[in-house]
């Protein structure tokens, strides 16, 4: 199956859903007015959009229906899929160009961390990169022994400590080992608690703080991985992780299971943080990285 296939089939729940509720609306009104937008309005607010980002879409459609003078609200959805291609347009990319570069993956537990490392890594050797993991999530009782499984499937090279171990260094002896066996690219994995916890967020500035010291010149990547599933509270975990961990991108995992797919355009409209990869499937191969125009074009096809 190509990219853009497996795109649509992740998507299926949320077109079905968000597509067919703004149809609804479209197919419900004769004419253009306030009454339309605020139905519109709400059904964007009520898929997952978010009231800020919902607000924008239908504000921009006001500015571009009394520019063209358009009368037919069937016309809207052309004007939406234009709007939202806009809005999710810009680097998705990973900036990766050093040898070594740097990928630090962080989430709150039970979002897929552990197994987007190890697509991510699948994904990037089957590129010709030379990667290679750091198991720095020692809180976790087998977290370690999760990474190994993946990091084996993968093909992949990791970096462990005991449980419990100090994380930050972990991540010391991974860079070391990463420029003495000349890798590409750097994975390490970190502890997944909850996000408002302040040892967590300091944790993460330490390991920071090794990767300043240790990789100074090094490009570097701050992914959070989102479980789509949770909706706003994705973005709100996001909002929290920017402010502390300068965020980078987005992975958004569980994208195939569920229905609240438009939190990427909330991500990317209110945070403004690119979804780098998507997750659409359980295989290695599922993750897959986020091109704007396909997402908008299967959510609108």
């Amino acid at each position: 199956m190509g990219f853009f296939e497996k795109i649509k089939s992740g998507l299926k729940k949320t077109k079905d859903s968000m597509i067919r509720q703004v149809e609804a609306v479209i197919n419900s009104f004769t004419k253009i007015d306030e009454d339309f937008f605020e139905e519109l309005e709400e059904t964007l607010i009520l898929c997952d959009i978010g009231v800020q980002t919902s607000v924008k879409i239908c504000d921009e459609l006001r500015n571009r229906i009394k520019k063209t003078g358009e009368k037919e609200p069937a016309q809207i959805k052309t004007m939406m899929k234009d709007i939202i291609m806009e809005m999710l347009s810009g680097s998705d990319e990973l900036n990766i160009h050093t040898k070594p570069s740097i990928i630090l993956v962080i989430g709150v537990n039970g979002v897929g961390k552990t197994t987007t490392i190890g697509k991510l890594a699948a994904n990037l050797k089957a590129q010709g990169k030379k990667v290679i993991l750091g198991a720095a999530d020692t809180f976790r009782a087998a977290a370690a022994d999760q990474l190994q499984i993946w990091a084996e499937r993968a093909g992949v090279e990791l970096i462990r400590h005991a449980e419990g171990a100090d994380p930050a260094a972990v991540v010391f002896d991974t860079i070391s080992a990463g420029k003495a066996r000349g890798c590409d690219v750097i994975i390490c994995d970190t502890a997944g608690r909850l996000h408002n916890k302040k040892n967590l967020m300091d944790e993460l500035s330490k390991i920071s703080r090794v990767i300043d010291r240790e990789a100074a010149d090094c490009d570097r990547e701050v992914l959070l991985v989102i479980d789509a599933t949770t909706g706003q509270n994705g973005v709100n975990q996001a909002r929290e992780f920017k402010q502390a961990a300068g965020i980078t991108g987005i992975v958004l995992t569980k994208l195939d299971g569920t229905a609240k797919g438009g939190i990427v355009i909330a991500i990317k409209d209110e945070l403004n943080l690119p979804v780098k990869f998507v997750g659409v499937g359980e295989q290695i191969d599922d993750l897959q990285p986020f091109v704007a125009e396909d997402f908008v074009n299967a959510l609108f096809e």
